[in-house]
Parts: C-alpha cells; structure tokens; sequence
C-alpha cells in the first residue's frame, strides 16, 4: 500500500486491507478517516469491518463517506474538523487517495491557506489528478465570490 503524506501530521492512502490497518497504529497514526461509501465495489471490506480493525488496532475511526461528484461544503468541513480533531496523524483513504486529498484541498483553498492556480501543481507532485477539486471549486466558489 502506498502512503502519501499530503501535510504534516496528514496523508492519504487507497484502499487498505485489514493487516494495513493493523500497522498504522505503529506507523504513528492515530484516525483512519474512510472517505469510501459502503459498497462502492465488490470486495470493499467496508465501514463496520474497518471500524473493528482500526479500534482494534488502537485507532480513532471517522467514516466520511463521499462521491467525487456529490461532495459538499459540509462534506469539505467535516473533513477538516476530522482532521483538526485528531489527537495525532492522521492518514484518509478513498479507492486511491484523490478524494480524501480532494477534501483537504478543498477545504485549505476555502480557508485561504492554498492558492486555488496551485492546486492542480500540489496534486501532480504527489502523485494525483485533482482536476475534479479544481472543477469543484469554479463551480461552488467562483473566483472573486464568497463560497457556495
């Protein structure tokens, strides 16, 4: 599984199985977010089974389930209050890593910390595609307009 810190005390990762689960305990973290809704696709353990799995790895567990398409404001603030929350790292996963990278991005260029011209370079060095958090942000806040 491929972990990719996206900020401090922060990252995101795709799909973990039960044993990665297990290990991101040691590994420092101390939230799993799931940005997965529950039967997305065949064979996703889902959010009972990654409940138990984390708790039983000593994690915090949040279960914030979103579509690329369908995110909201609301969305984007319960991920960040997640994160903000946490008593230690933190590390979301979704399928791959773009949605639960999305919601951050999301959320640091409405809270004015993040350029919205700099998203589509942040994502492309790390690995993802965020034209979907750039789609978002010209359709729910438009440059120059408070956020919808």
């Amino acid at each position: 599984m491929v972990i990719t810190e996206i900020a401090p005390g922060l990252a995101v990762a795709g799909q973990p199985t039960g044993q990665d689960i297990a290990g991101f305990g040691p590994a420092g973290f101390a939230l799993l977010i799931n940005n997965r809704p529950d039967g997305e696709e065949a064979g996703q353990p889902g959010s009972e089974a990654e409940r138990a799995a984390a708790e039983g790895a000593g994690l915090a567990y949040r279960h914030l389930p979103v579509t690329g398409a369908t995110i909201t404001r609301a969305e984007v603030e319960a991920f960040r209050a997640a994160v903000e929350g946490a008593a230690g790292p933190v590390i979301a996963h979704c399928r791959s890593g773009t949605r639960s990278l999305t919601l951050w991005v999301l959320g640091e260029v409405l809270a004015g910390r993040m350029r919205r011209e700099d998203v589509l370079a942040y994502g492309a060095a790390r690995g993802f595609d965020l034209t979907g958090a750039v789609g978002w942000l010209n359709a729910h806040a438009p440059e120059g307009g408070a956020p919808a």
